[in-house]
């Protein structure tokens, strides 16, 4: 069996900067210990599979099946891997649709082109208040010291978003070294899969980002996601409610760095906009 793949960078317009996804153009479904078993082969955080319906081909098929895979697990639903997935159908394949529906574990979404970027229609899931004492450990083994504004929860997703404090310098952000082993040992009951840590950005920058986040997923085999597009689907939720606004830009301070647009539209979902490069083409044999 031959599958074609290829490697994408998302949320960046550089080669090698972004998060990388690795995209698989699938003829027909696989065995689920194959999908992981190639993800894990990939070991990129993860691996998306494009699956044709109807028997059209990629090129002229407008709706297809899309799976994601870290390399330890099958993932409900990723930014990141959908945007590369979205860029290999468009700009290696040449699809000639408008949009692009994918079908996923948490439904139908919806991807188009606007001039040199890719849109993506995502849900909004909006946290609630944490309390803090509850997960004092894992708070310290995250953030240290450094001062803490808000934190919140998200069952949906299963993220928590630890938002410094607005006296924070972005250096504070970017240093942080979490480590694996620390935040396994201090949340083992399975209700947190992923940290987000975020603080308010510079407006009066350019670009004036209005938040930074890394995000931290150890639980998921992942120890830091350089740029998670469905954070941002926790994130955009916050962040609209506190700067209330409803158009949003956003930087991930990881080292490889990442940028992404977010618009809250009035049916309640959320845009997520990036660009997207094509690093390698190749095939799996398998």
């Amino acid at each position: 069996m031959e599958i074609p793949i290829f490697t994408v960078d998302s949320f960046t317009d550089l080669p090698f900067k972004g998060n990388p996804a690795a995209v698989c153009l699938i003829e027909n479904e696989l065995q689920d210990d194959l999908y992981q078993s190639i993800a894990a082969e990939m070991n990129l955080s993860e691996t998306a599979f494009i699956t044709r319906r109807n028997s059209m081909d990629f090129s002229s098929g407008a709706r297809f099946g899309l799976r994601w895979f870290t390399p330890t697990c099958e993932m409900p639903l990723c930014g990141h891997a959908t945007l590369a997935s979205a860029a290999v159908l468009f700009y290696m394949k040449k699809n000639v649709n408008p949009v692009l529906v994918f079908e996923t574990m948490r439904g139908e979404l919806y991807v188009h082109q606007h001039e040199e970027s890719l849109i993506m229609d995502f849900p909004l899931n909006k946290p609630n208040p944490q309390d803090q004492h509850e997960i004092k450990d894992l708070l310290k083994a995250v953030v240290g010291d450094v001062p803490i504004q808000d934190v919140c929860y998200n069952p949906t997703t299963r993220n928590l978003i630890i938002c410094l404090a607005d006296t924070c310098d972005r250096s504070e952000l970017t240093s942080l070294k979490p480590e694996a082993k620390s935040l396994l040992e201090n949340e083992s009951t399975g209700k947190i899969k992923g940290v987000i840590v975020t603080m308010k950005g510079d407006s009066t920058a350019q670009p004036g980002y209005d938040f930074y986040s890394r995000y931290f997923s150890p639980w998921l085999g992942v120890l830091e996601d350089p740029v998670c597009g469905s954070a941002h689907t926790v994130l955009a939720a916050y962040w609209s409610e506190r700067l209330n606004k409803k158009k949003m830009l956003a930087y991930q301070c990881s080292s490889r760095g990442g940028e992404l647009g977010l618009e809250i539209r009035d049916d309640g979902r959320l845009n997520i906009i990036g660009r997207a490069q094509t690093v390698l083409q190749g095939t799996l044999k398998i």
